[in-house]
């Protein structure tokens, strides 16, 4: 991957008007809330690996929604949803499997995104209501 950090990347992305223009909606800022940031990135996690890990994922270019879930819209505002756009924007050749360090990576920049967006604390664990 290149860039140095995370926020590195972040600056990059916010002069392209496409990536720019995606936020969090009021769903998505509710679904963070009641589900907790660990499970959302545990969710994240599971994507990279099952839709863009592989060499020549299915579906290559159309396997992420563009709304539906916080990890979604923030793949489409980082560059991170589909192996042409992580070869543009995070240095990651496509038709070769994501090592375990490109998926922590493309993790990183995602959580950075997300706690951006999201302008407050975004809370670890679920609300307490969802315990219960």
């Amino acid at each position: 991957m290149t860039g140095s950090a995370p926020q590195d990347l972040l600056l990059r992305l916010q002069k392209s008007s496409f990536r720019a223009r995606f936020h969090l909606d009021e769903q998505a800022r509710l679904y963070l809330e009641s589900r907790g940031l660990n499970a959302v990135m545990e969710h994240g996690a599971a994507f990279i690996r099952d839709r863009l890990a592989p060499a020549w994922p299915a579906q290559d270019g159309k396997q992420t929604p563009m709304r539906g879930h916080p990890v979604f819209i923030a793949q489409h505002a980082t560059g991170s949803c589909c192996r042409g756009c992580l070869a543009k924007w995070h240095g990651i050749a496509a038709g070769q499997p994501l090592t375990g360090e490109d998926q922590e990576a493309i993790l990183a920049v995602l959580r950075a995104w997300i706690l951006k967006d999201m302008g407050t604390d975004v809370p670890s664990t679920p609300a307490q209501g969802v315990l219960f």
